[in-house]
């Protein structure tokens, strides 16, 4: 494995020293002809990442052409061909072209840096990261990301620059007590260079380290072979270390979820089981409040009945002078069928008050139940509360459902006639 590389760099419209402007880094993107003579074989970039670099030129030259900025006297006037409007980054993979194309693990290597680093780019530029193209058409797997200032009004790119922007902070707040003009540039210089080792290790906390490649190279420290090789098979290892816990982290986010859902599915059918036993408890209750009120009026009516019976049979006995036992006997062979309709009336008052009692004892049995399969999951819960890092987001404690306290049985036997 080898180590990281990554630059940035912005452009103006105008020609700088080294014959570099805004139109030839298009150019040499695009692979113009005029501007790709240091490529033996030019061949069309491959678009990773949003739009194409013709695409990218025609939106940075229109909004550039309308772009104003304040002067003084209040007046508005176009921003100068000079003022860099254009933030270009580079990276490149230490994998050369000819060990991509032959092997298919060092592909997938490649191509996981690439994901990487894009993911990289879109959390440092959002929105005005525009486009990332690969070319491979030279040495080595590398890639070029292209960034407009679209949110500024004066299409200022060097806000992208870290470096620039540390050191300009500085030298706006001016010197020191006792410091001079020599200081405090060597002040904004420390803080130039500081800026820019923050933005190299961020890049190789996200991308490099994960992938295996060394902050700095050999030569930069001026290691040799053998030490060169230790830190190479260090670097290896640090990117098992850190693809295992990554794995073991993505294991346990799955496992949070699946025993997340668990949960809620037994919280859920709890609820459910007890809005059930209270639904039945009630229906118990009404049936069973029913039956007793049909039960009493069976009675009354069975009273109604005997006092009836009695009544005629005591008046056939003083006007017949008959035997009182045979008087009985006709009357209740007269009133049989009425009686034993109200008799079985309250049969069926009774069987219901029974079945009644059945289902309001079988609504708690499923309450409690539903209670038990709650204290189940809270218990799994605060086990896996044990399992986990303590920065995890704990997971809700399944509401405790109220107990219901079941009354003793109080039903009694009817007296039969």
């Amino acid at each position: 494995m080898g180590y990281q590389f990554i630059h940035l760099e912005s452009y103006s419209r105008k020609t700088d020293a080294k014959g570099r402007c805004t139109g030839f880094i298009f150019g040499e993107a695009a692979r113009r002809p005029d501007c790709s003579v240091h490529v033996p074989e030019p061949s069309a970039p491959v678009i990773v990442y949003g739009v194409g670099v013709d695409q990218v030129e025609a939106l940075h030259d229109s909004t550039v052409a309308g772009a104003t900025v304040e002067v003084k006297g209040g007046k508005a006037r176009k921003i100068r061909s000079d003022q860099k409007t254009l933030h270009t980054v580079v990276a490149s993979h230490p994998y050369t072209m000819e060990e991509v194309r032959t092997d298919a693990t060092k592909q997938q290597e490649a191509e996981e840096w690439e994901r990487r680093t894009i993911a990289w780019l879109q959390a440092q530029y959002g929105d005005d990261l525009r486009s990332v193209i690969r070319h491979e058409d030279e040495s080595h797997w590398h890639i070029h990301a292209y960034v407009l200032p679209l949110s500024d009004p004066d299409m200022k790119a060097q806000k992208f620059h870290p470096g620039v922007s540390a050191k300009r902070e500085v030298m706006a707040a001016g010197p020191t007590e006792g410091e001079d003009a020599k200081l405090l540039g060597k002040r904004a210089d420390a803080a130039y260079k500081a800026a820019m080792r923050k933005w190299q290790d961020s890049y190789h906390e996200a991308v490099s380290n994960p992938c295996g490649h060394t902050r700095l190279g050999p030569k930069r420290r001026r290691l040799s072979r053998d030490e060169w090789r230790r830190e190479q098979a260090q670097a290896k290892s640090l990117q098992k270390t850190v693809k295992r816990a990554m794995e073991v982290k993505a294991d346990g986010e799955a496992f949070i979820e699946r025993k997340k859902a668990e949960a809620a599915r037994i919280k859920s059918a709890a609820a459910k089981e007890q809005a059930a036993a209270k639904m039945a408890t009630s229906a118990a209750l009404a049936e069973q409040a029913h039956a007793k009120r049909e039960q009493e009026r069976a009675k009354a009516l069975l009273e109604d009945a005997q006092r009836f019976v009695g009544w005629v049979g005591r008046l056939r006995m003083l006007w017949d002078q008959i035997n009182k036992s045979k008087l009985a006997d006709l009357i209740r062979s007269e009133f049989r069928g009425e009686i034993d309709r109200w008799r079985a009336v309250a049969e069926v008052a009774q069987t219901k008050t029974y079945e009644a009692e059945r289902q309001r004892y079988n609504a708690q049995l499923k309450l409690r139940q539903a209670e038990d399969a709650a204290m189940k999951a809270r218990i799994e819960n605060i086990q896996l509360r044990s399992l986990l890092p303590a920065e995890r987001t704990p997971i809700s404690d399944p509401v405790e459902s109220p107990r219901y306290e079941p009354k003793p049985h109080w039903m009694q036997s009817e007296r039969r006639l």
